[in-house]
């Protein structure tokens, strides 16, 4: 087809520019004709050399030409695609005719959606029935620790409004208040807002403590010693009411500004042997030596700088044993400790301080010396049942017993140095 249409097209040409150079069909005219007719276009000018129909017009009109080709070419082209689209549309058409017409198909479709359905509604009724449970269980949680909460708070401002009235008579309580418990702390809103009006009551609390701590005395206790500063000259002096050989217990409410690697707080001797019967602090442990260093009781980390403790020191001959106590509680106990030992009478005893060997403050030691307060101290010729030490620890009303060898308020006790009573 296409070469038919190329041969069409060169004849055409051909044709055309046979009639633009006046041959037609290849029919020849006179030469008188033609020199006539050139003669009549040129008026008088030269003939020209040249044909009328020339090489250059004839491409010009195959080009021309063949874009017509091309054009019809790529028409035909369009056209056979788009028949075969209209082809593949039609078998669409006809499958889903088949598929809507094949009521079995539709209906197993239909099944499957509805099956698929069913689980995804048994599946998010499961979920929202455990989310349900959880909520409960959290909810009961909540509730429980809340009411946790309400009990701390109702008995955190019992003891603050009782604290309040022994620091406005000046009797103030010296125990610690227990810290604020973790495991009742409450993710939820009003749980958040009461457990920060808990923390800013436990901080008054604390702050109330700790001020207390360094201005009051415990309850019952009017006076102290202040010993201001480590020095061999500052000590108290003790003369006790009589004399005790073979048992004692040792009882005083003291508060250790800074403990050093021995630090004395009772102290007797004799001019024979100074240091007969100690007890002592060394950083956070307390300890008693009775017939010197090798016969020693000792209980590790107890003793907090700063703080008023209640320390109780007791032994008997006649089976050696001795104990220590810390706020009322067995702290150490140590069986044959100077067993039949008599300790020596018309000895002396010293508060903060010990006697040098040759009884002469120039040989005192004085990175031994004892800073701070001291109140409350009594000593008995016996040892104390557990509930007396007990009873003596409890800070309301420590100092109204007192010891038949040393009882406070009654026996004379001087200072000596900067030492001084302060209230």
């Amino acid at each position: 087809m296409h070469t038919g249409i190329k041969i069409r097209m060169d004849a055409l040409a051909l044709c055309l520019c046979c009639i633009l150079s006046g041959n037609v069909f290849g029919y020849e005219y006179g030469e008188e004709y033609q020199d006539s007719y050139y003669n009549s276009i040129s008026n008088g000018e030269p003939r020209p050399t040249q044909t009328p129909c020339q090489s250059q017009d004839l491409t010009r009109w195959n080009n021309l030409f063949t874009m017509l080709e091309n054009s019809e070419m790529k028409d035909n082209m369009l056209l056979q695609h788009t028949e075969d689209m209209a082809g593949q549309m039609d078998g669409i058409r006809k499958e889903l005719k088949h598929i809507s017409n094949n009521k079995a198909c539709v209906q197993a479709i239909e099944n499957t959606c509805k099956c698929i359905n069913e689980q995804m509604n048994l599946k998010l009724e499961q979920a929202v029935k455990h989310l349900r449970e959880v909520a409960d269980k959290y909810q009961a949680q909540n509730s429980e620790k809340l009411d946790q909460l309400i009990q701390f708070a109702r008995n955190q401002a019992t003891r603050f409004t009782k604290l309040e009235s022994r620091v406005g008579s000046g009797q103030v309580a010296m125990k610690a208040f227990p810290a604020y418990p973790k495991e009742q702390e409450s993710s939820g809103t009003a749980g958040g807002k009461l457990e920060r009006t808990l923390q800013m009551i436990h901080m008054q609390l604390a702050s109330s403590q700790r001020a207390t701590a360094h201005r009051y005395l415990p309850s019952g206790c009017e006076m102290a010693i202040l010993f201001p500063m480590r020095s061999k000259h500052i000590f108290a002096e003790v003369t006790p009411s009589t004399s005790f050989s073979r048992s004692l217990t040792i009882c005083l409410w003291a508060k250790v500004t800074q403990a050093l690697n021995r630090t004395v707080l009772f102290s007797y001797g004799t001019k024979k042997i100074p240091q007969e019967l100690q007890l002592l602090v060394a950083k956070r442990s307390l300890m008693l030596t009775v017939g010197g260093e090798t016969h020693l009781v000792e209980a590790d980390g107890i003793v907090t700088d700063g703080q008023w403790v209640h320390v109780c020191a007791a032994w008997s001959s006649e089976q050696g044993l001795a104990s220590l106590w810390m706020n009322g509680e067995k702290v150490a106990s140590v069986p044959g400790v100077a067993e039949g030992h008599v300790l020596p009478g018309d000895g002396f005893i010293l508060l903060g301080q010990e006697r040098s060997r040759s009884v002469s403050y120039q040989d005192v030691d004085s990175s031994v010396a004892f800073t701070g307060k001291m109140t409350g101290v009594n000593v008995w010729d016996h040892v104390l049942e557990p509930e007396r030490i007990k009873e003596y620890a409890n800070p309301e009303g420590s100092c109204d017993s007192r010891g038949n060898v040393i009882g406070w308020g009654v026996s004379e006790i001087i200072p000596h140095g900067g030492a001084q009573y302060v209230n």
